[in-house]
């Protein structure tokens, strides 16, 4: 039409830029601004006219947890109802849970089945949400994104389904918190208030963490960045009867054993009556990335949850020489030592730890001897070995004009980060680096002032590496 002259019709038009889009050909960009609702609603009807509909993506995986079997369930309204819940709202009329559907069709007052905790829960109401207004839906098909009230156990990443039909959906995997603040609760503030209002943030962001430190007894906040945790603590604050200051942010170490090593740990007390008798041979190995993808390929395939620090266990005993009822006191007392070294107060990752050979005594050998020498020997393999300090590294995206890039990487350099990529288009740069979490504390600040507010920056987790004691902002250890 175009080579004869003729206008192309707008439904013709639309029809290529869909195929386009769906293929990864077009990319199609709009502008506007939402706080003064200009092109809003263009934007919404390329939403609409341009990106991919239920029909048509693939049939979403799942796993049928009574025939323990993998399931397909296409987004159509005569298969059994499915939905993945990815985020729960706390308001003081009740949680509101979003539910993404899937398949099916999902009703006021129907009853359906959690698969993540195996309960059933009733759907009171469904909700489109415009904003903070609610207008009420009768039922939601696929590709419907629903509020729903009168949920009592669902959370974040939970899936729901038919009763009749159980299937799991792939759940959420959030990332590791990365940086930490000390939470200092007011005199006046309810301790049981604040353990609610703490409960409540960590259900609907699990990217949020707490915890106590059993030394300072500090109650500990984690998150993914400063911002991150700034907007957390402004949550807390919101609920009535809690009142928080906040401490210096910390960055959330981890380590690892230097190298491989065997050790033996004989624990034999005798103090009068019965004694304590535990021989143990540990071997212990860290992990780099292959050896954590097996570890987390043997766990997935029979069927457990990879453990989220990379820490194993296991052992090859033979002949009895350990019997079987000791052989998890062994882990236990491993585990525990695991999650706070005895040089810095950070948990262990990436290792490999196997019990090959030991030796018990008739009368005095227990659960509680062999839980004790397993916490002796990894206390003696941190010394034997040695400890590597690993930081979390961030991948850090700086969008800036080109006349600063030059100042930009220079500055990079200076927090010890690895510039990976300098790329530029139409007249503003790109720069892609990796930089350590530590050197990144009030980079906003400075970034807007080196180019006078005319850059930006985003960064996200990309891994753990080894860091010299004297470049990380830890407490030095005490010498003994």
């Amino acid at each position: 039409m175009i080579l004869e002259g003729k206008e192309v019709p707008k439904e013709k038009l639309i029809h290529a830029l869909r195929v386009g889009t769906l293929a990864n050909k077009f990319s199609p960009i709009y502008c506007g601004s939402s706080k003064n609702f200009h092109g809003v609603q263009i934007l919404l009807d390329a939403v609409v006219n341009f990106l991919p509909s239920p029909e048509d993506r693939p049939p979403v995986d799942g796993f049928n947890p009574k025939a323990k079997v993998k399931e397909l369930r296409k987004p159509d309204t005569k298969e059994p109802f499915s939905g993945l819940a990815f985020k729960t709202v706390t308001e003081a009329t009740g949680d509101l849970v979003y539910v993404r559907v899937y398949s099916g069709v999902l009703k006021q007052g129907d009853t359906v089945l959690n698969t993540t905790i195996g309960r059933t829960e009733r759907i009171a109401r469904l909700y489109r949400m415009m904003g903070n207004e609610k207008q009420e839906l009768p039922e939601a098909v696929p590709g419907v994104i629903a509020a729903v009230v009168g949920l009592k156990q669902t959370y974040t990443g939970h899936t729901l389904c038919a009763e009749d039909h159980p299937i799991a959906l792939e759940s959420i995997t959030f990332p590791k918190p990365v940086i930490s603040m000390a939470v200092i609760p007011d005199k006046t503030t309810d301790s049981d208030k604040l353990g609610m209002a703490i409960q409540k943030l960590t259900r609907d962001d699990p990217t949020i963490k707490f915890h106590t430190d059993e030394e300072t007894k500090d109650l500990i906040l984690s998150g993914m960045g400063e911002l991150h945790l700034e907007v957390s603590v402004g949550k807390l604050m919101r609920n009535p009867g809690v009142k928080v200051t906040t401490g210096k942010p910390r960055v959330a170490y981890r380590q690892t054993l230097g190298r491989p090593l065997e050790l033996q740990t004989r624990y034999i007390k005798q103090t009068g009556g019965r004694g304590k008798f535990a021989v143990i041979h540990m071997r212990y190995k860290p992990l780099d990335q292959d050896g954590i993808d097996e570890w987390v390929k043997f766990q997935t395939d029979n069927g457990e949850k990879p453990d989220v620090n990379n820490v194993y266990f296991h052992d090859t005993i033979v002949g009895g020489v350990v019997p079987k009822e000791y052989i998890p006191s062994v882990e236990a007392g491993f585990r525990n030592m695991a999650k706070r070294g005895s040089k810095y107060p950070f948990p262990f990752v990436d290792l490999d730890a196997c019990l090959f050979d030991g030796k018990i005594h008739d009368v005095d050998s227990s659960q509680d001897a062999f839980r004790s020498a397993a916490e002796e020997n990894f206390r003696d393999a941190q010394q034997v070995a040695g400890i590597k300090l690993l930081e979390p590294i961030m991948t850090v995206v700086v969008v800036t004009p080109e006349t600063y890039q030059g100042a930009i990487t220079g500055d990079v350099n200076r927090r010890r980060g690895i510039i990976e990529e300098i790329s530029s288009d139409k007249g503003r740069g790109i720069i892609r680096a990796k930089v350590p979490l530590a050197n990144l504390f009030g980079y906003t600040s400075d970034l807007r002032g080196a180019t006078s507010g005319t850059a930006s920056f985003s960064m996200e987790f990309s891994h753990y590496a080894e860091v010299r004691e004297e470049l990380a902002d830890i407490p030095k250890p005490e010498k003994k």
